[in-house]
């Protein structure tokens, strides 16, 4: 059993959930969303954390999350553009805006192809509405929100009150936004940004993220009362031929 998988169930703590969420059901995290996986297969994986996470018709779904993961190298922002993807095209019609607010290492637009021209930086510093400020992108109900252009002082501004002010806007002008965080282990950034949100995903990588760095950000978190709504292991390299792994 991988020692990150006995890391997150081992760590039980109280948390506070958003309104009309079930802790029983998705505290951090349940078996079904920590699952180990290969780079090829981590798409898979967020498409089921998505459903998840977002899509319980029995309870009302988050509609910010911020993504983090523990340290750099991590695939963060890859896996938050995937969730982004999979969200849009699992909630038919639903609007969603993926949010590049890792001014540490902004790397939304060159994943999604795309420039970082205008962005988070300049929303936080002008009157516009926020649909002045993102783009589309992946198909008509995915919008970015790039980090725009970052200086040593940008990460400063994710606490400020005009960031609670745009992540308002936010949620008043897109049905689901995801966050791309700094890494926790390296950065306090993401957690302003996540007691503005409904929870946060973490995202690890194996053989990689170490294990006391996990444990820690997960009691960080808790601390500050905030939600862990479950986790990606990314990057799982298999000992036996992957298809022969998937029919164990």
């Amino acid at each position: 059993m991988s020692k990150y998988y006995e890391l997150i169930h081992g760590t039980t703590m109280r948390e506070q959930a958003f309104p009309g969420h079930n802790p029983a059901q998705s505290a951090f995290p349940t078996s079904g969303e920590v699952r180990e996986v290969s780079e090829q297969a981590a798409r898979e994986v967020t498409l089921g954390l998505v459903q998840r996470i977002f899509l319980q018709p029995s309870q009302p779904p988050p509609h910010m999350v911020v993504f983090a993961a523990i340290d750099h190298g991590d695939g963060c922002s890859q896996i938050a553009a995937w969730a982004a993807e999979s969200l849009a095209a699992s909630a038919r019609k639903a609007s969603v805006c993926l949010v590049d607010a890792n001014f540490r290492s902004p790397a939304l637009p060159m994943i999604l192809g795309t420039t970082n021209y205008y962005g988070l930086t300049d929303a936080l510093s002008e009157q516009c509405g926020i649909r002045y400020f993102v783009k589309r992108v992946c198909n008509e109900t995915v919008w970015l929100l790039s980090s725009g252009p970052v200086a040593a002082a940008s990460p400063n501004l994710l606490s400020t009150e005009r960031m609670r002010e745009r992540c308002t806007e936010l949620r008043r002008e897109f049905d689901f936004v995801i966050i791309d965080a700094p890494p926790l282990a390296r950065y306090a950034d993401a957690i302003p940004l996540a007691k503005l949100s409904d929870g946060v995903v973490l995202v690890l990588a194996a053989e990689s993220t170490r294990r006391e760095a996990a444990r820690m950000a997960v009691l960080n978190l808790r601390a500050e009362r905030i939600q862990v709504l479950g986790a990606v292991l990314n990057k799982r390299t298999y000992p036996i031929p992957e298809k022969l792994y998937h029919r164990l």
